[in-house]
């Protein structure tokens, strides 16, 4: 990337416990991108890991077109648009969430689902990066991923389960042509664990073996022991191209 053109670009950094990665959007040379990842010190708080890679990465304090900043765990919660209103974010929030010291609820509507995202995040972290970047957005990568793939469910008339693997857990999103049926996230780090899962929640939901799609994407390192069992009880099981980074896609699309 030549940085002295950093003013056309897009920046979006994905904070997660796996590490930081970083995607580079220049929508000038034909939508070309750049992603890089970098593991962080889990001895330290997310705001000193930040605070290091600030320092270890000068291009980072370049002036971009836009910024994007998406927070990657499982301390979201979802209400429908039409109950929302904003003076009760923090009360909604935390009679889902044990409260936390020092952390701000920020809040992502979704128009496609029609849906309100709130999600937690380190105020100190937040400061840190609302001071390097004025007027970055700050978005759930699950707000991200749920917007994504609304608009894919739409495709055909059958219902599809989407799946985004991580390191230690599992991000499942589920949809009828565009319409929201469920949205959670599950702890699990091994093969077995995310196959029990899966299959609890397809059966859950009443989704047919036969007719209905499951779409795979994230962290895939287990695929050729996952896919087998998965194709053993469900006929339409597909990983997702590009199967890693959708969130960073689809938000800079967004931007």
């Amino acid at each position: 990337m030549d940085f002295s053109k950093s003013e056309q670009y897009t920046l979006s950094i994905r904070l997660s416990t796996d590490g930081f990665s970083f995607s580079i959007f220049n929508p000038l040379d034909s939508g070309s991108s750049a992603i890089f990842d970098r593991k962080v010190n889990e001895s330290l708080s997310l705001t000193a890991n930040l605070k290091q890679t600030f320092q270890e990465l000068e291009w980072l304090h370049h002036p971009f077109h836009g910024v994007n900043i998406l927070m990657a765990d499982k301390r979201y919660t979802l209400i429908p648009l039409e109950f929302f209103e904003d003076e009760q974010v923090e009360m909604v929030f935390y009679h889902n969430h044990p409260k936390r010291e020092n952390e701000i609820v920020l809040y992502n509507i979704l128009h496609k689902s029609n849906t309100v995202v709130l999600f937690g995040m380190d105020k100190s972290a937040y400061s840190f990066l609302h001071e390097q970047y004025p007027d970055a957005g700050f978005y759930s990568q699950s707000g991200a991923l749920m917007e994504h793939f609304s608009t894919k469910s739409r495709l055909g008339n059958n219902r599809k389960m989407y799946v985004h693997l991580r390191k230690e857990a599992a991000d499942i999103y589920s949809f009828e042509r565009g319409r929201l049926l469920l949205a959670n996230s599950f702890g699990c780090k091994v093969t077995a664990d995310r196959l029990y899962y899966l299959l609890y929640i397809w059966k859950q939901l009443g989704l047919e073996q036969e007719r209905d799609e499951l779409h795979l994407t994230g962290d895939l390192q287990d695929k050729e022991a996952l896919l087998p069992e998965l194709r053993k009880f469900i006929r339409q099981v597909f990983v997702m191209n590009p199967a890693n980074n959708i969130d960073l896609q689809a938000i800079t699309l967004c931007e």
